[in-house]
């Protein structure tokens, strides 16, 4: 009779393990309602535009170099690549060589490119000017599973997953069901949550174009948080419930 308990203890222990084993996760896939043929509208594109605290590149180009040349800042600002660096003021304004006080604040990078290449016409100094705008400290902040760092802003239309890409994807024992952004506007901070697990909501997030300064978080799964704890995962191991159940299937088998 004892062996008979313990047996089907066993048994069952055993078959529980299996199943658990292998189960698989549904919270790793990314667009999991994406299927071929599958149409989604994406949210519209969330426009750059210059703070203060900014820094942008711009270079002045034209046939004749020498007149060019007089937009080039004399000392410091060097954008390594060609034009001059500036940061965006406490205003809103920067100062450019020849043009003076420039508000910039509020445009995003075509619309500063017009205004500096009206400005030099308006004023004659050169005929058919070359205006170029780069991004140059504009970033976005990355923590948690998806690595740490600051992650550069390249581009006009910059996502979210432009910025896990770049940043190396998530970390396997990342949540991708609740990644938040934390996006700053006249000094009030909003949280966004986006499931990367579903295209529907990825595509039609508010923050799925992202702008400077806009953190990512990718919090640990509850695998991972365990590990951080004494016990660890010992306790969700199916080693540890066979050697329990054994232990209580024997102790009952022993004192029948």
């Amino acid at each position: 009779m004892k062996k008979t308990y313990l047996f089907l203890g066993m048994t069952v222990v055993a078959i529980l393990a299996l199943l658990s084993s292998c189960s698989v996760p549904k919270d790793i896939a990314y667009f999991q309602d994406f299927n071929p043929g599958k149409s989604i509208i994406v949210q519209n594109p969330v426009e750059i535009k210059f703070k203060a605290d900014d820094e942008v590149t711009i270079q002045v180009s034209s046939d004749k170099k020498e007149l060019a040349e007089q937009f080039s800042l004399s000392s410091g600002g060097s954008g390594g690549g060609g034009g001059s660096r500036y940061t965006i003021d406490s205003e809103g304004c920067i100062r450019f060589p020849m043009l003076g006080k420039i508000h910039v604040a509020g445009l995003n990078r075509q619309e500063l490119q017009e205004t500096i290449r009206d400005q030099i016409m308006e004023k004659g100094l050169i005929r058919d000017p070359i205006v170029t705008v780069d991004y140059s400290n504009l970033y976005v902040i990355v923590l948690g599973a998806a690595g740490t760092g600051r992650i550069q802003i390249d581009r006009d239309k910059f996502t979210i997953l432009d910025a896990i890409g770049s940043s190396g994807d998530l970390n396997i024992n990342g949540l991708r069901t609740n990644v938040k952004v934390i996006r700053e506007n006249y000094g009030k901070k909003t949280v966004y949550e986006v499931n990367l697990c579903s295209a529907e909501d990825l595509y039609s997030s508010p923050v799925y174009y992202l702008q400077q300064n806009d953190v990512i978080y990718v919090e640990m799964n509850k695998k991972e948080k365990r590990n951080a704890t004494v016990m660890g995962n010992s306790t969700v191991q199916p080693s540890f419930w066979i050697g329990l159940a054994t232990f209580i299937v024997g102790a009952i088998a022993w004192f029948k």
